[in-house]
């Protein structure tokens, strides 16, 4: 079978199908293009191609560097983040949200600040308080940045700045404070508003750039070397509020007490007051009754007042007083049972004499003294 047939083209039998072109055909095609984009020609022998090899290749990395450049320069800031731009290392300006152009790198770079998070520092540390007592603190600062080109390069380190300014602050706060205070919750909201107020004028002095939104003191306590024997005290402090509540409850029930006594005797005072008042005012309206009916019959009024006063004065005597002229008398009654009462007395029954002997007795008796015998009849 001969090799060239009419027709067929003078292909190689042996040979089945396309072949992929060789790779310095490509590098001549992609040059060949480059240069009609700049202008130049499109058309060449195979040598000549092949003798500008290095050319576009050069050429090949000029478009690959333009094209990087022109992806470098290209910046989108999120919504709550901030662009710093430094030019060689330098600061120049602050990029908005949004779509952003800058030179390439080297020449002008780009930080991203994120401004609207909020960031969160913690730290612990031995501080003394008022009274000389050490205590421990855990504490925790959160902040956001108000600055990002103060925050990058006005201090060295931010956050390593922020922990020892809140330690300095608590300090302060914790030094004017007691710790009983703190501990029982009195002055823990105190010392936390000072220590964020010192703590935020202390990072407007450095010009931070950043804004302390919240300090919180997450436990307080007494170093674990001491801790048994603050027990202790704080155990004796409880019982010192409990007998104090305890001596107020008695008080609470003392105190009316008292208060209900004091009113009775007044109340009784008064009544006594008033009742002594009343008890002269009817004396004294008595005695003037009294002269009105002595002005009026002066005997009759002076006998009678007399006869009153010896029956007060011997109501409760017990001796009995008879007559020692009255003859013929006779005295059936038992004395001592009529001497035996308080009002026995008045209680003696008259004497027993013989009818034609009373009359003249008695009218001689209104003239006579008694006299006073004894039971034996002896005067």
């Amino acid at each position: 079978m001969p090799w060239k047939e009419p027709g067929k083209g003078g292909k190689d039998p042996w040979k089945q199908g396309d072949q992929p072109p060789e790779l310095d055909e490509v590098f001549q095609n992609v040059q060949n293009k480059v240069r009609s984009l700049f202008g130049g020609g499109g058309s060449g022998n195979k040598s000549s191609g092949s003798g500008g090899g290095g050319g576009g290749i050069f050429t090949l990395v000029i478009v690959l560097l333009v094209l990087w450049a022109a992806w470098d320069s290209v910046h989108i800031v999120d919504e709550a983040e901030r662009g710093v731009v430094l030019r060689f290392g330098q600061y120049t300006r602050i990029l908005d949200p949004g779509f952003n152009l800058t030179l390439p790198r080297p020449v002008e770079s780009v930080q991203k600040v994120n401004v609207s998070n909020v960031r969160t520092a913690e730290d612990r540390g031995q501080m003394l308080t008022r009274d000389e007592n050490l205590a421990e603190f855990d504490y925790k600062v959160q902040y956001v940045i108000m600055d990002p080109q103060k925050f990058l390069f006005q201090v060295r380190d931010p956050e390593i700045t922020l922990l020892q300014a809140s330690e300095s602050a608590l300090r302060d706060s914790v030094g004017n404070n007691r710790l009983d205070a703190i501990l029982e919750g009195t002055t823990r909201d105190q010392v936390r508003l000072d220590t964020r107020r010192t703590l935020q004028e202390t990072l407007d002095s450095y010009e931070a750039g950043i804004r302390v939104t919240e300090f919180n003191l997450s436990d307080v306590n007494v170093p674990a070397q001491v801790r048994e024997a603050y027990s202790d005290v704080i155990r004796a402090r409880e019982d010192r509020q409990r007998f104090i509540e305890e001596a107020q409850v008695h008080a609470n029930s003392v105190i009316p007490e008292a208060r209900g006594q004091a009113a009775r005797i007044v109340e009784e005072a008064q009544g006594y007051r008033d009742s002594t008042i009343a008890l002269a005012e009817g004396e004294a309206d008595r005695f003037r009754l009294q002269v009105e009916e002595y002005r009026q019959a002066p005997e009759v009024t002076r006998k009678r007042m007399y006869l009153q006063a010896m029956e007060g004065v011997l109501a409760d005597t017990k001796k009995v007083l008879l007559d020692v002229d009255s003859s013929g008398n006779v005295l059936y009654l038992p004395l001592d049972g009529a001497t035996g009462g308080a009002t026995g007395a008045s209680r003696i029954p008259p004497l027993v004499t013989p009818d034609d002997q009373r009359a003249p007795q008695q009218s001689d008796r209104t003239d006579r003294t008694p006299r006073t015998v004894n039971r034996e009849g002896r005067q």
